[in-house]
């Protein structure tokens, strides 16, 4: 109720700068007005990431997850949910991936889909270290299908998903811990939500790891991905075709 509150005073708040904005004062300084502009969209951003705040928890309060791993956590909190935007800015912005995936508002990087995603991430005793969202198809699709259509994938399973905002705050070569935390965490999802494939979208010059998996398949290649001027892959998974190093490295089993 509180948020449901909330976000109805912010919306009153927003409609008044609305029509304040909408009158014609030409007495006012051009200053002013630019002003009264910078706080609609202020207030504008602020709507929209309480929306999408309040959603995603409640989308990822509806999933099935067991925790099997203490080394991989899904969101509950709105405090979580903004060390994950922070986390996604700050190595967008080193990585200089912000043009393709800009953030929302400065140091805060979400989006629309983040609405019905499941958000995964690990930290260790300071500080949050990795994390990886799993979009769910809905009336907005999915990401890639700005460069490519899953209609054909859509006729023979019931649920599909992309990954995306697939981030760790260190990078190194090889398989840092991170990268199969995240992954694994992503395969128990799959297992106990009735997800029938996972797409994702990766550099080229990455797909050997990848290969490694088991029930990876290439759907289809790219010459860039939007800004990102370099190969991508669009690739889908399917988890239950695990190899047996998937098993030992990201799962533990022996």
């Amino acid at each position: 109720m509180a948020n449901i509150n909330r976000n109805s005073a912010l919306e009153a708040l927003q409609g008044l700068v609305e029509k304040s904005y909408g009158l014609n004062y030409g007495y006012l300084p051009k200053e002013f007005n630019e002003k009264q502009q910078m706080a609609l969209d202020l207030f504008r951003q602020r709507i929209f990431l309480e929306e999408v705040i309040d959603e995603s928890l409640s989308f990822n309060r509806k999933l099935n997850w067991n925790n099997r791993d203490q080394n991989i956590k899904m969101i509950s909190s709105a405090e979580e949910l903004i060390d994950v935007y922070k986390l996604r800015s700050d190595v967008y912005t080193r990585i200089g991936y912000q043009k393709e995936c800009p953030d929302a508002i400065e140091g805060l990087n979400f989006d629309i889909f983040d609405k019905n995603s499941a958000i995964l991430y690990c930290s260790n005793e300071t500080q949050m270290t990795g994390t990886i969202k799993v979009i769910y198809d809905g009336i907005n699709k999915l990401p890639s299908e700005q460069k490519i259509s899953f209609d054909y994938l859509r006729e023979d399973h019931n649920q599909i998903v992309e990954l995306s905002r697939f981030v760790v705050k260190h990078s190194s070569k090889g398989l840092n811990q991170e990268f199969k935390n995240l992954f694994a965490g992503v395969y128990y999802l799959f297992k106990d939500n009735d997800i029938d494939l996972i797409l994702s979208s990766i550099r080229k010059e990455h797909y050997k790891m990848y290969t490694k998996f088991g029930g990876v398949n290439i759907e289809k290649e790219l010459e860039a991905y939007g800004f990102v001027d370099t190969e991508f892959l669009v690739l889908s998974w399917n988890p239950d075709e695990v190899t047996q190093f998937f098993k030992r490295a990201f799962l533990k089993i022996s």
